[in-house]
């Protein structure tokens, strides 16, 4: 008696290239895409994850080293840069996961199906989407800028510290935005090591430079809360020249052309479709911090200061999932190009239990030792009453946190991130409104804060709702039952 066959999910999602079977020999790969295909889901995954989750702390880091430096200026730079970090949040979320993520799963897909041409293909779209888009942050972080630090709370001091770090850093967004779409081309052939070990080496430089650069050491002048952007865009430059040595000298899977080939619709719409859906899930989790900001403002600038510093710690968490999130999303790109969605499915829940147990490790022990992290940046009494007023409400919520944002890169991956934009939207609305409501209702910041934290859950629950429902990988069929056996008499 011969073993059945599997069943085949019942649905695909649309829109993917899912070879159709029997249609003829299945397309050649390379190597590094059969591993993805093939190997063991929690060992791959953990395998990838693992200088992933490297590089990317290492690539938040760059943000808390100059923050740790410029905190050390006084409150009124340390709340400037509390203005300005959750803008340049944004900016790297989307360029990275956002954009980024439509890179990587387009690339990821691609190869996956076997199409390895239109993968290098993408790689002049990824650029010359990366260039526009850098060029249009530019401009609008340059008009935009006052006014939004402004309605965010700066005034006087920290306003003028907000404007002038941000002048800086967003004239060089086009570096910001080229070296992530970089390194999202390169992270969707399921190479981790190479964006880890430039960011890690970006890091490490940045420890000497930004205090180099903010305080004046020999020939270097004093640039105060400016010197920190300038020492943020020198590792984006040298970090962009690595990924473009790399891709354009035939070292890794991808071959691009050295010129670059006329654009094509489809496959700038391959990456954008969802890159521009995704942009507004990023966005979310910003517009909520900000928001925030905005309301916790009116205890003035050492209140802002306290939760931006607090807050800090769940921008985070971010890069860190998206270490995670980044080699998820390749892992069910590629199994989703090749048709094996019960393969792709195993690997979103495999990473959303990682990412919600790793997160919420973190969040726990920030709700029991606020102090441990807020610190690190200052000893303002005010700013450490309302940082570990945060850290002790939102902080048990982040493990929910972990979980929505693992889905929602394992749905990126699968081009399918209808539902995690649902989820984002309803995430604000819930956070915002809740808070809102708590603070006229007199509840003061806990009521703020925990109106916050339900904004979290709201996200996850949504996100593993969607992928246990079967509504963007589809459920599998189940096996057909046996022939009933006749009675004998």
């Amino acid at each position: 008696m011969t073993a059945a066959r599997p069943a085949r999910p019942a649905v695909s999602a649309p829109g993917l290239y899912s070879p159709s079977p029997g249609s003829g020999p299945p397309p050649a790969r390379d190597a590094r895409t059969e591993r993805l295909l093939r190997g063991p889901v929690l060992g791959t995954l953990l395998r990838l994850a693992g200088p992933n989750v490297l590089m990317t702390t290492a690539q938040a880091l760059t943000g808390l080293i100059e923050t740790y430096f410029i905190a050390r200026l006084g409150t009124d730079a340390l709340a400037g840069m509390a203005l300005v970090f959750p803008m340049l949040m944004l900016v790297q979320m989307i360029s990275a996961g956002a954009v980024g993520g439509g890179m990587l799963s387009a690339v990821s897909r691609a190869l996956g199906g076997g199409r390895v041409a239109e993968a290098n293909g993408l790689v002049w779209h990824a650029v010359a989407i990366a260039l526009g888009l850098g060029a249009l942050t530019t401009v609008a972080a340059l008009l935009a800028g006052p006014h939004l630090y402004a309605a965010m709370g700066g005034s006087g001091a920290s306003l003028a510290a907000a404007l002038a770090y941000s002048d800086v850093v967003f004239a060089g967004a086009g570096l910001l935005w080229l070296f992530n779409a970089l390194a999202a081309v390169i992270r969707g052939t399921g190479n981790m090591l190479l964006p880890a070990g430039v960011m890690c080496a970006g890091t490490a430089a940045l420890i000497p430079l930004s205090p180099a650069l903010i305080f004046g050491l020999g020939p270097l002048p004093q640039l105060g809360v400016v010197g920190g952007a300038v020492a943020v865009l020198a590792y984006y430059a040298a970090g962009t020249i690595v990924f473009a040595v790399y891709l354009w000298s035939g070292r890794g899977i991808l071959h691009p052309p050295v010129r670059p080939p006329a654009l094509s619709r489809r496959a700038l719409g391959a990456i954008l479709r969802i890159g521009a859906v995704s942009a507004i899930v990023s966005a979310t989790t910003n517009v909520t911090i900000a928001t925030a900001t905005g309301l916790v403002g009116v205890a003035g600038p050492a209140a802002v200061a306290g939760y931006g510093t607090g807050a800090r710690l769940e921008y985070l968490l971010v890069p860190m999932v998206f270490g995670l999130g980044a080699p998820l999303a390749a892992m069910v790109g590629t199994a989703v190009g090749a048709g094996d969605v019960a393969r792709a499915r195993r690997a979103a829940w495999t990473g959303a239990v990682i990412a919600g147990l790793l997160a919420e490790a973190i969040g726990l022990g920030a709700a029991l030792r606020p102090e441990v992290w807020l610190r690190l940046f200052g000893t303002d009494g005010g700013m450490l009453a309302v940082g570990a007023q945060y850290l002790r409400v939102v902080g048990p919520f982040y493990g929910l946190f972990g979980v929505g944002l693992a889905l929602y890169f394992a749905a990126q991956g699968a081009g399918q991130v209808g539902w995690p934009l649902i989820a984002g939207l309803l995430r604000v609305t819930v956070a915002l409104g809740c808070g809102v409501l708590a603070l006229r209702l007199g509840y003061g910041l806990d009521g703020l804060f925990l109106g916050l934290g339900a904004g979290l859950a709201a996200l996850a629950l949504v996100n593993a709702g969607a992928l246990a429902s079967g509504a963007w990988l589809g459920q599998p069929r189940k096996a057909a039952a046996p022939p009933p056996v006749p009675l004998r008499s």
